[in-house]
This record gives C-alpha cells, sequence and structure tokens, in this order.
C-alpha cells in the first residue's frame, strides 16, 4: 500500500484546487522572485553596499529616532524628504516626485494604472526581471528585444518593436541589470523621442554611473526617471523614488496605498541626506574596487568579463557558470549564477562588488573553482 503524502490532506487538496480554479492562469504561470539563502557566506549576490556606516553616523542616527512618534501614522506624502530631495538633487521646475517602498513598488503603480485592455510592455532582455513579472502579474503582455551579443542595446530592433508594438511603457535600466552597461545618451534621447507611450528609466545604479536623466525631465513629457537608495547602502530601508513631470504623480497617487514609506524610514533618510559625504566616499571606493575586479577577472584564463557602470560585474566562465557557482559557494562566497535565464546569459555568473577582503576571497575561490578538475556537481 502506497503510504499517503502527510502534506496532501483533504484540506490542502481543496485549497488546491481552488487556487487553480480561482488565481488567474498568467498568475499561476509565474515564478516568485527567489532569494538565494546567505547564512554563514560573504553575500556577493544583491547588489548591496558592502560597508556599514561609520560608529558616530550611527549614533547620531539612534539618538534621532528615539523620538520617532511611532503611535502615529506617517506623513503620507513624506513632504519634508520630498523638499529635501528635490533640493539636493537639483530638480527643475515642474518635476513632482511620488516616493515608495522601494522602486519595485513604483513599477507597480505604473503598469497597474497603464494596464489598459491590450496594453504592451517593451523591454530589451536580458534585464531587471521585475519589469515583466509585474507587468504579467496586472495582465500586461510584456514584449522583449533581445539585447547584441556583446550585450549592447540593439537600438533599430528596439525602434522597430516600438512601432509594431505600440507600447504603453518602455522599461529601460540604465545602467541595466544584469549586464552593467549604460546607452549612450543619444540613444536614450531617440528611444524617448519615438516612444508612443511612456518612457521609465531606472537609474538604481546611477550613483556608480557617469550619467542620469533627471535634467531631462524638464523637456519631455513622457519620461519618467526612478531611483534607490538600496544599492547605494540602504538596502534594509526600502525606499524607491519616482520622478516625473507634473500630472503623472497625480494620477499614480490614485493607486497608490497610504503612508507606504514608514516613520523610520523617514526619519533615517533625512539623517543620511544630512551626511551626504558617507555614502558619496563608499561609492567612489566601490567604483574603485569595481575597476581593479575587472582587471582582475580579464586577467583570469577562461574569463570573459564585460566592463560596468553598476557596483558589479558580468563575466562568463568556460568551465560551466554552474559548476563554478556550486564550488565557490562550497568555499563560501556567494555569487549570482544566470546561466538559463536568457539565452544570451549562457555560463554566465554576476558578482557584486565588495570589500577589497571580500574582493580578494571570491578571487581566491574563482581560481580554485577554474582550476578545479571537471566533476559532477
Amino acid at each position: 500500500m502506497t503510504e499517503r503524502d502527510p502534506a496532501q490532506t483533504p484540506d490542502r487538496v481543496r485549497v488546491e484546487h481552488d487556487v487553480r480554479r480561482l488565481v488567474r492562469e498568467e498568475i499561476q504561470a509565474l515564478s516568485a522572485y527567489h532569494v538565494q539563502p546567505a547564512a554563514g557566506l560573504i553575500k556577493l549576490d544583491a547588489m548591496e553596499n558592502p560597508y556599514p556606516w561609520p560608529a558616530e553616523l550611527r549614533q547620531d542616527w539612534l539618538t534621532r529616532l528615539r523620538e520617532a512618534p511611532l503611535h502615529r501614522y506617517p506623513d503620507p506624502t513624506a513632504a519634508a524628504l520630498q523638499a529635501r530631495l528635490r533640493a539636493d538633487w537639483g530638480l527643475p521646475p515642474g518635476v513632482e516626485l511620488l516616493l515608495g517602498n522601494g522602486s519595485d513598488e513604483l513599477i507597480q503603480l505604473l503598469v497597474m494604472a497603464l494596464a489598459r485592455p491590450g496594453a504592451r510592455v517593451l523591454i530589451p532582455e536580458p534585464t531587471f526581471v521585475m519589469y515583466r513579472q509585474l507587468a504579467q502579474s496586472v495582465g500586461l503582455a510584456c514584449e522583449a528585444v533581445p539585447l547584441r551579443a556583446d550585450f549592447d542595446l540593439d537600438l533599430p530592433a528596439m525602434l522597430a518593436a516600438m512601432e509594431r508594438h505600440r507600447p504603453a511603457i518602455v522599461f529601460l535600466a540604465q545602467p541595466n541589470n544584469p549586464t552593467g552597461q549604460l546607452l549612450a545618451p543619444e540613444v536614450l534621447a531617440r528611444l524617448v523621442e519615438a516612444a508612443p507611450g511612456l518612457v521609465v528609466v531606472d537609474e538604481a545604479y546611477a550613483p556608480f554611473a557617469d550619467f542620469t536623466a533627471l535634467p531631462w525631465l524638464a523637456g519631455r513629457d513622457n519620461l519618467i526617471v526612478l531611483r534607490t537608495f538600496s544599492k547605494l547602502g540602504l538596502a534594509g530601508l526600502r525606499l524607491g523614488v519616482l520622478a516625473a513631470p507634473a500630472g503623472w504623480q497625480a494620477a499614480l497617487e490614485k493607486i497608490r496605498l497610504p503612508y507606504n514609506v514608514g516613520v523610520l524610514t523617514q526619519l533615517t533618510m533625512m539623517h543620511v541626506l544630512d551626511h551626504p559625504d558617507v555614502l558619496a566616499d563608499q561609492a567612489a571606493a566601490i567604483c574603485a574596487e569595481r575597476a581593479r575586479l575587472q582587471a582582475a577577472l580579464a586577467a583570469l584564463p577562461g574569463v570573459e568579463v564585460w566592463p560596468s557602470q553598476a557596483n558589479f560585474l558580468l563575466f562568463r566562465v568556460r568551465a560551466g557558470a554552474p559548476r563554478v557557482h556550486h564550488r565557490l559557494r562550497e568555499a563560501g562566497v556567494l555569487i549570482k549564477c544566470l546561466h538559463g535565464a536568457h539565452p544570451l546569459l549562457a555560463d554566465c555568473l554576476r558578482v557584486t562588488v565588495g570589500t577589497p577582503a571580500e574582493n580578494e576571497s571570491f578571487l581566491h575561490g574563482l581560481r580554485a573553482a577554474l582550476a578545479a578538475a571537471p566533476g559532477p556537481l
């Protein structure tokens, strides 16, 4: 007699039946975003800033938090924080801000707002997976144009796809994740001019790049710029910022959940903005380490690495990405294996730029993994 799976109780079977019956088919077809367990490992898989705050900055922050009115709802629009960001970024007149629980929430608001029947999203691929995930979750079709073999944008193909699909939204990560490449300003301008709908430029990695589209917002009504503080050193805070010409913010406010940016986040960000040199110096240190790490990877036999304007590097290994990823993990280093995520990413891995010591541990583990004889995983 076959032993019954204890998980398959009558109640569980009924629930699974109801899920299949009631949940939209496009949701059932999606896969949940997977985060790799990292306990006990050198974590170089998620594009985080590896440097903690200085002790004096942390102490002043704790003093500030002691006065946080946690018994009250937060300022619903974070008006003081918005005003500070406008001033610090030098935003042109007529540009409005909307704050979110990370830029993911802001992307979700955009696709929700533009999800008309038959509307489409257009992306180059490979790129940030949440553009497709969130578009499909609200019923938007997502069209993709493959990047070139060198991971540069195929401009003629993108323009042709715009003409064919007439997308409501074009998402462009600038620099792109997972490739780290930055679109030339003239290419970006051509895409914005040709777009029949909205162009969203996602500048998650702007602190490590040589370009921002924020000044362009004054003269382009169909352009929105996203920013996040997650890559700059506040990944645990979850704050995203949407900057857009007047009118877009009012429309998105209608579907933004109230009080989506909490008291602690608002207070912490005001504290951080009082000390801009701390995170700026850390970003500069990461860029310096990025150059050193890229040179070290380029010198390894069997490794191809691409230049990056983000805080990570994409590289390909002849030894097989899954095997190298597994051996690095056994050596105590966690990076991202992209093999299988897209045909262009065959045998590709992505490593976040860490501290000098973390990067040396990664390079040591990578050299050992490349030198090891092939064998079963």
